[in-house]
Parts: structure tokens; sequence; C-alpha cells
């Protein structure tokens, strides 16, 4: 009898992954996208920091890192792609975004109250609603100019992925926001770590691009770092300043995304907090709050106001400033 001879055939290759899983600055690449500040963010400072402080060290190609990698690219584009159409991380007509069980937002929420108010409520400390894009990125970016973000655990694989993370920092300047109340509240630095964790379970597609995002953490978490004795006045004060003393960075650092002005920027950060934080700190110097202590200025009072006009603006020399992490 004779034999046939039978050749198996080659198994078929299985589809490449996309980019955004396998590089965690897969975005930061896209030329044709329209960026925010001009340019695509420089991460450099945030994944030096990541590396030296991390606590995890996952195996390449393994979930862990391509969860990581998705998040990390999806931040990218909520934060800096104001276009919606150049999101490669999301599932366009199936998104959205909720935190601790609140009502999913669509994209275009975040896109216009910002990453920062769309996952913060209302509390003693700070206020979305008090709080638009510019203001709310000089509050947390200039108070720790690099914040890093890793994935602890994964729980569950696709097309439901649940995974434990951290975010972390270093408090380097003073922390300065608006309130529930409409207040000015100034938290001196205190130079130590600010750390959060959470859990998010996120639904993706057969592309692994994000649908249903639901992340659950307690924002007070890092609020309580940042002054941890608390608001230590409750009067007002009579308040004379001058607008003029609210400036911007230097405008040497105008030249946005070149290593002269991420310079710039860093050694401007170094400096000392009245120079950081360009606007009227009478209400400081009335209390002399020590590190770990909040002051707060009344939602009416001048130094409030002009407070929030220094840091809703946002000049040509600001650019570095704000197009960094």
């Amino acid at each position: 009898m004779a034999t046939a001879d039978v050749q198996s055939q080659p198994a078929e290759a299985a589809p490449a992954l996309p980019d955004y899983l396998t590089n965690p600055d897969a975005t930061l690449g896209d030329k044709d996208a329209a960026w925010r500040y001009g340019k695509a963010p420089d991460y450099s400072k945030t994944r030096e920091v990541w590396e030296q402080t991390k606590h995890m060290t996952h195996q390449a190609g393994s979930l862990p890192q391509l969860v990581e990698n998705l998040v990390k690219n999806w931040e990218v584009e909520a934060s800096f792609k104001p276009d919606l159409k150049d999101w490669r991380t999301i599932d366009h007509p199936n998104y959205t975004f909720a935190i601790n069980g609140g009502v999913p937002q669509s994209a275009e929420h975040m896109l216009e109250v910002g990453t920062y108010n769309a996952i913060i409520d209302e509390n003693e400390y700070y206020s979305p609603k008090n709080s638009d894009f510019s203001s709310s990125h000089k509050t947390f970016k200039r108070m720790m100019p690099t914040f890093a973000w890793e994935v602890l655990e994964v729980y569950s694989g696709p097309p439901k992925v649940a995974f434990k993370w951290r975010h972390w920092g270093v408090m380097k300047n003073d922390y300065v926001g608006f309130n529930n109340k409409g207040e000015k509240i100034t938290a001196k630095a205190h130079g130590g770590p600010i750390e959060i964790t959470g859990i998010t379970i996120a639904t993706v597609n057969d592309k692994v691009q994000l649908q249903a995002v639901d992340t659950y953490f307690d924002p007070m978490t890092m609020f309580k770092q940042i002054a941890p004795e608390g608001t230590v006045n409750k009067e007002i004060i009579s308040e004379k300043v001058d607008p003029g003393t609210a400036y911007d960075l230097p405008s040497r650092s105008a030249e946005q995304g070149d290593g002269t002005a991420r310079k710039d920027v860093d050694e401007h950060l170094a400096e000392p907090a009245d120079v950081v934080h360009p606007h009227p700190k009478d209400m400081e110097k009335a209390v002399h709050p020590s590190a770990g202590q909040a002051v707060a200025v009344p939602a009416e009072a001048q130094e409030t106001k002009i407070t929030h006009e220094e840091m809703s603006g946002m000049s040509a020399a600001e650019c570095p400033f704000l197009n960094r992490e």
C-alpha cells in the first residue's frame, strides 16, 4: 500500500501586537497628530523616575507589561491630543470612563475638563469646578514635576482586564489649588513622597483598545499626604496685593520642546516657592505655615482672584512646562 506524503501546512502567523501595547511611548511618535502645545510632550523625566523607583519589573511581552504600556499611551493621548480622531488607544464608538462607580463619561468630557478634573471629586483642597485645564496642570505639575505610574498586578485578562496600579512622585514645591468653596489653598512643600494606588477594570476590543474603563481609588489619600497637618488658618485678613506680581515663567523658555527649554523648566522648578508660584502670598506671610500645613484664602479675596488669573492663563513661555510629564 502506497503511503502518501502528507505535508503539514505552515501555521498561520499570529498578528503583530499594536505598538501601543509593546512600547509605552508609541503614541509620542504620532507625527501626523495634532498636539495640544504644538509638539509631542516630553516624558523623559517621568520615564527616568519610573525606571529608578518602580516596584515592579514585568517580563517583556507579559500581560502586566502590555497593560502598563496601553494605559501609558492612553494617558498621553488623553492629556495631549486635543483632537479625538487622533486617539489610537480607544474604541471610539464604545469608549467611556468612570470613577468610583460614577456616571460614565465620554472622551469629549475628558478633553473639555482635563484629565485631573475628570478623576478628582470636589473636596476641601481641590475643586474641578473651580479649576480649568491650565490651572489644574499648574496645580499638580508645579508641586510634583514627575508623577510616575506602574501596574502592580493584573487579575484577569482580555476582554475584561482588572489590574492594580501605583501612581507616585515627590512633593518638591508647594501645592496651590482652589477648593470646593472657591478658596485658594496653599500647602507648604515637605519634600516627601506622594503615592496613591487604585484598581481599574477595563473592557477592551479585539484590537485591545479601551472601551469601558472603570477606575476605583480614593483621591483624598493624595491630599492627606500633601497636607498631613490639614488647614491651619480660618481667619480672613485684609489684602492689598499688586497685580503686577502675577508673572509667568521666564521668557527664555519660550522655545518649546528643545533641550534648552527643558533645562530652563527644570531649573525654574528648583527655585524657591516665590518664583515657582508667581502670585501674591499675603495669607502665607500672615500665618507662616510649616511644611505639611495648608492655608486657605477666601474665595472673594483679591489674592485668590489674581492667583486664578495667573494659573488659568498659558503663555508661550509655559509651553515647555505644560508640555512635559
